[in-house]
């Protein structure tokens, strides 16, 4: 079952399995979006004791490169489990994304804690297997 909550202007869709963070249609993030995210993760990992987060990456075409440091950080820290929904093909060619996700059997890109060896571009998931996604 899938209930929804808001966080500012995040839509958070809470699973039995995880969070699903939504930012809205926007193809370029920003510092502000950042700081929105890190706020947003912050209050779901350190408050709500949140241990595994999924962020929607569908519209993204361009995030600012601390956007992956900091999903590493928070792993790290803290032991949260992050996976992407299938990002945009420029977003999949990034060198952070390339080295640190890695596709899941459920469809998304989860986040590893040691760099992949292969820095191989990933074969990006088309739309229509979004469709048929399931969240």
């Amino acid at each position: 079952m899938i209930a929804q909550r808001r966080f500012k202007r995040m839509l958070i869709d809470v699973t039995n399995d995880f969070l699903l963070l939504h930012l809205g249609e926007m193809e370029i993030w920003d510092g502000a979006d950042l700081a929105l995210l890190r706020e947003g993760l912050f209050r779901l990992i350190d408050q709500e004791g949140c241990d595994s987060i999924a962020i929607d990456m569908l519209y993204v075409k361009y995030i600012p490169s601390g956007f992956f440091g900091m999903l590493f950080d928070w792993q790290e820290k803290c032991g949260t489990r992050f996976a992407l929904t299938p990002p945009q093909p420029n977003v999949q060619r990034m060198l952070w994304f390339r080295q640190f996700f890695k596709l899941n059997n459920d469809g998304m890109y989860e986040l590893l804690l040691e760099p992949t060896e292969s820095l191989v571009v990933p074969e990006p998931v088309s739309e229509s297997c979004l469709s048929s996604q399931s969240v």
